[in-house]
């Protein structure tokens, strides 16, 4: 699907001055007034206690020149906290038409600092759609969450970071350490590309209406990276290999890529009896630099 994708988000003075956002009104009135009820499709859960949005913001650090993309603002809770920070300006990315009108009086409040963009955020890249540096910082509905951190993991090193809020049980999967159950794929792909860090845990009742279960906020900072890094394309099979049958032996998993796995694997220092949860990021990265044949 081709889509036009609107100018970039006009650069904000430094000396302009954050906006008081004091006279919006509650967002529990902003949703009882536009009928916003969340849309379970669109694995929205809205979170509306600006003490928490505001605390969110903190952990992301410090955005002074930086410009932010949020992913499903939904009423606004987060967008507000985004808004009175020191960020350069604000793009919200909505699927959600309805959030239109609701978002309306804080664009106008804003002064400038906003951009509401109605697009599906699967589709829109954060890296054509504002200036660099830029960050992400998001609620993302819970459907979406992986296949977005995924895509935006591919060109990383184009953001200053990545502050996202996923289910616990996600979150957990991207800071997991070796030997551990939740590590697996999505921790090595994570944590080569990024020091990766949970930052907050949010129960469901912080949400309205409240999933049914807690969430995590984790902030992903792009690592440097060396010349002879592998490619993304060749690690991601790699790892998906290995994990694919995570319970077998590496001589076994790695089979359907390579014909005889041991010597390889003996070549940069992991056994082949070992298991893919036994090896942590970088006897991967050792082992993709050895393979390469992407």
């Amino acid at each position: 699907m081709t889509m036009t994708i609107p100018p970039a988000v006009d650069p904000v003075p430094a000396e302009r001055p954050h906006p008081d956002l004091a006279s919006l009104p509650p967002l529990r009135d902003v949703i009882a007034r536009h009928d916003l009820a969340a849309k379970k499709a669109f694995g929205q859960h809205f979170l509306l206690d600006l003490n928490v949005t505001r605390r969110i913001v903190r952990e992301a650090g410090d955005f002074t020149g930086v410009t932010v993309v949020e992913v499903g603002p939904g009423p606004g809770g987060l967008t507000r906290a985004l808004v009175e920070s020191r960020a350069q300006g604000v793009v919200a990315v909505e699927r959600d038409p309805r959030f239109a009108a609701a978002l309306a009086d804080l664009i106008a409040a804003a002064g400038g600092r906003l951009r509401l963009v109605q697009a599906d955020a699967l589709e829109v890249d954060p890296v054509d759609l504002v200036p660099a540096p830029r960050a992400v910082v998001s609620n993302l509905p819970y459907n979406v969450g992986t296949p977005l951190l995924i895509g935006w993991l591919k060109r990383i090193d184009q953001y200053v970071s990545l502050t996202l809020m996923f289910q616990k049980e996600v979150a957990d999967r991207i800071v997991a350490r070796p030997r551990s159950g939740a590590y697996g794929r999505l921790a090595v792909m994570c944590q080569w590309l990024a020091d990766c860090r949970a930052v907050m845990d949010l129960p469901a009742r912080a949400f309205t209406p409240p999933p049914k279960v807690d969430s995590a906020v984790v902030r992903l900072t792009p690592r440097m990276r060396s010349a002879d890094d592998p490619a993304f394309a060749t690690m991601e099979a790699l790892v998906a290999a290995a994990f694919g049958q995570r319970r077998k032996m590496l001589r076994a998993s790695l089979k359907g890529l390579l014909h005889t796995p041991e010597p390889l694997l003996e070549s940069v220092g992991i056994a082949p009896t070992a298991r893919a949860e036994e090896v942590d990021v970088d006897g991967f990265v050792r082992l993709a630099k050895a393979w390469r044949p992407l």
